[in-house]
C-alpha cells in the first residue's frame, strides 16, 4: 500500500503503472504536476494548495493530516480526484470515440 492508501484491486492486472503514468499526463496538462520529481511529489503539493484556496493550510500544517477531521480531508480531496479523475474521463472518451470512429 503506497502513503497509506488502501489497495484497489484492478480489473486488469499489471494496469497500475498506466494508470499512474496517465494521472502524472492529465495532472501536468493541468499545471499540477509542474516540476514535481514524482506523482507523490506533485500529489502532496497539490493538496496543500487545494488546502491553502479552503483556508485550512495553516491548520493541517500545524497538527499534520493524520489529525484532520475526515470532512476537511473529504472537501480537499474531492477537489483532487474530481478535477484529474473528470479529465481522465474526458480523455477516455475521446479515446474510445475516436477508436469508434476509426472502425466504422
Amino acid at each position: 500500500m503506497a502513503n497509506g492508501r488502501r489497495k484497489k484491486k484492478r480489473l486488469v492486472p499489471g494496469v497500475e503503472q498506466a494508470l499512474e503514468k496517465f494521472k502524472m499526463e492529465i495532472a501536468t496538462e493541468l499545471g499540477i504536476a509542474g516540476s514535481a520529481n514524482t506523482w507523490e511529489t506533485a500529489l502532496e503539493q497539490y493538496k496543500h494548495e487545494i488546502a491553502a484556496e479552503l483556508g485550512i493550510d495553516t491548520y493541517i500544517r500545524q497538527t499534520g493530516w493524520q489529525n484532520v477531521p475526515s470532512a476537511l480531508c473529504g472537501a480537499v480531496g474531492g477537489r483532487i480526484g474530481g478535477r484529474i479523475g473528470g479529465n481522465m474521463v474526458k480523455r477516455m472518451i475521446e479515446m474510445a470515440e475516436q477508436e469508434l470512429a476509426r472502425k466504422g
